[in-house]
């Protein structure tokens, strides 16, 4: 047995991203101890940086040590009991996770179906809640990433808290990358990952939670089902100042990569970075319609850092992406269900969301269609 050496590849699939230099650099350095001082008044940082990069005063604001997946049903486990009747929005793969985790919980799930491509109905989640006024919580996919479509989370929350429910959004695609404001869209309950467009390591979880949501968890008749999750055990960790009770041992060096990024974040401004995703989009979006390659998102509902793409007809997908990857280093993502060999997803996500990614792409595609 020997070291492992990674293949050096461009990432321009729908997750991870191309991990800035910075921050690799930054999880080399020395590892201390979890609840060293350094270490805390590190994380009450990555707290205030993860604040800004929501757009949230939610105090309840932390990375959980784990991937988005974890984020996920952190949020789930928390919020539901047995019995909430819970709405699921779904467009993709993402949001049956959704439903998978009401399920799993005991709680009782309606499901809002729309097609892989378009954004969730607002006027389908108007009828439903009004035909199911009882609802506790409804949860949607911002960001769909197994399709590339953009939902109008404003919009969806607004509709939700007419009827007086919580919200749970996923935002692993979307954060930094697309615009998001927590607390001007009353977004209740959100987890993302590290591995998007933060540009950061794959294994960690941002999420935040509103007061609203804070004292559903703080008012649960049942307690919550999972240990490692339970966020009234978490916050012993991440939030009580100096003195931390011990909960886990937080994976420190990730971490240390985690606040790189944020810090990188607040270098390069968060309005400048969902303005920078979206003008790299558009100059991949010009060159693939010059390929002739067309779009499966339309484009008032397309995500910049996600780019769903129909497969020329008589290319093989396969033997395609196995080239890119062969000849050119480079890693673009394969459709996933019923989209299967018929789309690409191309990335453009944090670090890889720069010019000279996007012409490789477009020269190599070229050369091998």
């Amino acid at each position: 047995m020997k070291s492992f050496n990674p293949p050096s590849r461009i990432l321009m699939g729908p997750g991870p991203s191309d991990v800035h230099p910075r921050i690799l650099n930054a999880m080399a350095k020395t590892t201390i101890g979890h609840l060293d001082p350094s270490f805390i008044d590190m994380m009450d940082e990555i707290k205030k940086m993860l604040q800004y990069a929501f757009m949230t005063e939610n105090a309840l604001t932390m990375p959980i040590s784990a991937p988005g997946s974890a984020g996920m049903e952190a949020c789930f486990v928390n919020l539901v009991e047995p019995g909430d009747k819970v709405i699921v929005c779904i467009n993709g793969v993402f949001g049956s996770r959704m439903k998978e985790n009401v399920t799993r919980i005991g709680g009782q799930v309606i499901i809002i179906e729309d097609d892989w491509g378009m954004p969730v109905s607002p006027q389908k989640l108007e009828q439903c809640l009004h035909e199911n006024p009882d609802t506790k919580i409804v949860a949607f996919v911002h960001a769909e990433t197994s399709t590339g479509a953009l939902s109008d989370a404003k919009l969806l929350c607004e509709i939700a808290k007419k009827y007086n429910c919580l919200t749970i959004v996923d935002a692993v695609t979307s954060l930094v990358g697309s615009e998001l404001r927590v607390d001007d869209w009353g977004i209740d309950a959100i987890y993302s990952g590290s591995q998007k467009c933060l540009s950061a390591m794959p294994g960690l979880s941002p999420v935040s939670f509103s007061e609203k949501a804070v004292h559903k968890i703080s008012n649960r008749k049942t307690p919550v089902t999972s240990w490692f999750l339970d966020l009234n055990l978490v916050m012993g960790y991440w939030g009580k100042g100096a003195k931390r009770a011990y909960h886990h041992t937080a994976p420190v060096n990730t971490l240390y990569g985690l606040h790189e990024s944020l810090v990188m974040l607040y270098e390069e401004g968060l309005e400048n970075s969902w303005n920078r995703h979206q003008q790299n989009h558009q100059l991949l979006r010009d060159g693939l319609i010059e390929l002739g390659i067309s779009y499966l998102v339309e484009k008032s509902s397309r995500l910049p850092q996600l780019n769903s793409v129909f497969i020329p007809e008589g290319v093989n997908d396969a033997e395609v992406r196995t080239t890119l990857l062969n000849d050119y280093n480079m890693e673009i993502g394969a459709g996933l269900g019923n989209l299967a060999g018929k789309i690409w997803r191309i990335g453009l996500m944090g670090y890889t969301s720069r010019k000279e990614n996007i012409e490789l792409c477009l020269s190599a595609l070229k050369k091998t269609i």
